[in-house]
């Protein structure tokens, strides 16, 4: 939680900047207090999902921007290590898993496969990011030269402009596979 404390310091910080704003300027166009700005600016609190939605509504940017994580390379993501945001009144946390840039192109798919062979995928057009989440059985998945096995919950990113395969390691194996053209 300390990680995602800091990156939504160091994110609510540089977009107040870039916006003009002060701090008491930002809390009042979001509807909180001066001092949860301040507090979150300072990493020393952990916001909630209405809070998040506020500021980055004030700020003119989405709730991912404040929350993402920087990418580079294939990024693996364990159901069991996920940490969301949670809501202030109910049993609900959000998890960003990935960003839409701007004018990016995403196709979505439900992956059906049965062990016994592997789908084995050519490169797709440049700038293109697949992700995957297992939602049923196993899978090893990802760049050709290093996949890695996937159980149900877990999100895998990879470039798909480079050889890649998915292959099902138990009956019943059903993925989302999102493909993004950027």
């Amino acid at each position: 939680m300390d990680e995602l404390r800091a990156r939504i310091a160091q994110a609510l910080r540089r977009e107040r900047e870039r916006c003009g704003f002060s701090a008491a300027e930002l809390a009042r166009r979001a509807g909180v207090s001066k001092a949860t700005v301040s507090q979150l600016e300072n990493a020393a609190t952990t916001p909630n999902v209405e809070t998040l939605w506020a500021l980055g509504d004030a700020l003119g940017v989405p709730f991912a921007e404040l929350v993402a994580e920087p990418v580079s390379g294939p990024t693996l993501l364990r159901v069991t290590e996920l940490r969301g945001v949670p809501a202030a009144a109910a049993a609900y946390s959000a998890t960003l898993l990935s960003t839409a840039p701007p004018n990016s192109r995403r196709d979505i798919y439900l992956l059906q496969a049965e062990p016994g062979g592997t789908r084995d995928s050519r490169p797709h057009l440049s700038g293109t990011t697949e992700h995957v989440v297992l939602i049923s059985g196993r899978a090893d998945v990802g760049p050709r030269d290093a996949p890695v096995t996937m159980n149900p919950g877990d999100y895998l990113t990879y470039a798909g402009d480079a050889p890649h395969v998915f292959t099902a390691l138990e009956p019943g194996t059903m993925a989302v596979l999102i493909s993004e053209l950027r």
